[in-house]
């Protein structure tokens, strides 16, 4: 049964507001570093985030959107009422941690939502069980679909590669480097971190903005615009009024960016240098685009927090503030079936009014 038009353009409208908070939230993702190392202003680095954000539109496909569209819930279960009760869920838990200056993931709110909506409606057969996940060596790993078990293993590989990218930057800069005057440095890595600004904040908008694309294509599906052929291959005649939509509406979110946000993850988790900015910067990039590609949805947070470690224990383990750190991993590690008992909750309440939902 598809859905009504109204409720089709309830969704959609709800969805661009989940993107914008979205890119409002993960702002300081974009921006954390190039700030805390005043290469830019705040004021100028949102711009500078915003514009990336958008361009991102241009320079990537729709892997990371069908993953979100199919690979979480079985599609024929994804009702408008469904999504919309995985919107408001990701939003709840993204406004909560907005709040209290956490830098959780809104990518895993919005898959924790999709699943506690469908399992409040379905049960739990409505979680996407097919194709499996096959590694080297392993072979076929047990559990839930290839998107689901990539995804979670990204919740740890995402801030791991980060990490480790981000050390290995630093160390062979302050190798490459370590005759140079200190102010020459400087002098030069500013000027190279807007352009690892840049390429970080296109990968945050080229896998980020994907999620809502997901989400849209999704509502058009059950209000019955698009057929089931063009949903499984580029959204027919829609394709770019949802990408750019979604890149349009997350550049806005990071136009009016977190600030509470960028305090956390620019300042009290390690102080930066333009150069380790840039390695930062650099080494989440790398990781997102690499992400992007492989169409897997990931963390943007996970990433550049791993990322600033990374660059952080250079100099020394103790430069690292581990008690904040700790306290990211615990938001990290709730946002999923927090997200998920909100959505359930909200699909329950819908359901009790229109009992069709």
């Amino acid at each position: 049964m598809t859905a009504p038009m109204e409720m089709v353009l309830i969704t959609i409208v709800v969805a661009l507001v989940f993107d914008f908070i979205n890119g409002f939230h993960d702002a300081a993702n974009s921006i954390a570093t190039v700030v805390s190392t005043r290469v830019l202003s705040p004021k100028l680095a949102v711009v500078w985030a915003a514009f990336f954000n958008f361009a991102a539109a241009f320079f990537f496909g729709t892997a990371v959107a069908k993953a979100i569209a199919s690979g979480i819930i079985d599609p024929k279960q994804a009702s408008a009422y469904v999504i919309l009760a995985a919107l408001i869920g990701a939003i709840t838990w993204n406004l909560i941690t907005w709040w209290l200056g956490l830098p959780s993931s809104s990518s895993h709110a919005l898959m924790g939502g999709l699943a506690g909506a469908g399992i409040a409606r379905a049960g739990f057969a409505v979680l996407v069980r097919e194709p499996k996940l096959t590694l080297p060596i392993i072979g076929v790993v047990p559990g839930l679909g290839e998107k689901w078990m990539l995804t979670v293993m990204f919740i740890v590989l995402a801030p791991l590669i980060g990490m480790i990218l981000g050390l290995a930057l630093m160390v062979a800069m302050s190798w490459i480097f370590q005759h140079r005057a200190p102010r020459s440095i400087d002098k030069w890595f500013r000027k190279l971190q807007l352009m690892s600004a840049a390429a970080y904040s296109l990968g945050h908008g080229g896998n980020d903005a994907q999620k809502t694309m997901g989400i849209i294509a999704g509502a058009l599906l059950a209000g019955g615009i698009l057929t089931p052929e063009e949903f499984a291959h580029g959204w027919g005649p829609y394709k770019w009024y949802i990408i750019l939509g979604a890149n349009g509406a997350i550049a806005l979110g990071t136009y009016f960016g977190g600030w509470r946000i960028v305090h956390t993850m620019g300042a009290k988790i390690t102080k930066l240098k333009p150069v380790g900015g840039f390695c930062a910067e650099t080494a989440g990039a790398i990781t997102l685009f690499m992400a992007t590609h492989m169409g897997i949805p990931v963390s943007t947070t996970h990433t550049i927090t791993g990322a600033i470690v990374g660059v952080g224990s250079t100099h020394r383990i103790s430069a690292v503030r581990w008690g904040v750190a700790g306290r990211i991993v615990w938001a990290w590690i709730l946002t999923i079936p927090a997200s998920a008992l909100v959505a359930a909750v909200v699909f329950w309440i819908i359901r009790f009014f229109h009992p069709g939902a």
